[in-house]
């Protein structure tokens, strides 16, 4: 289940659980978007991509399926980015799409 971790690991931007902003890659490293264009679309943690993260639903719709059963994450994970240091990095992944990545 996705962590739905509360702020932009880069700019530390609050990003609660119906953030349309949160941006994700595979591994739950979580972005605000404008950080996710900052960094040209390439996770400074693994070098994938990034996708808009679910929301999870408020109100339980069906099987306890829902926020209250199932709550945000409260661990922040603010680590910014050395955007010298990721472009460098990134450099070589930033021409190819993150499915081939």
């Amino acid at each position: 289940m996705l962590q739905l971790r509360p702020t932009c690991e880069n700019c530390n931007k609050p990003l609660p659980p119906a953030s349309t902003e949160a941006r994700i890659c595979s591994y739950e490293c979580t972005f605000c978007a404008p950080c996710v264009d900052l960094l040209g679309n390439v996770c400074p943690n693994c070098g994938g991509g990034f996708t808009p993260r679910p929301v999870r639903p408020v109100r339980n719709w069906k099987g306890n399926n829902y926020l209250a059963a199932d709550p945000a994450s409260r661990e922040v994970k603010h680590r910014p980015v050395d955007l010298a240091a990721h472009a460098l990095f990134a450099a070589e992944l930033r021409v190819l799409p993150p499915g081939r990545r």
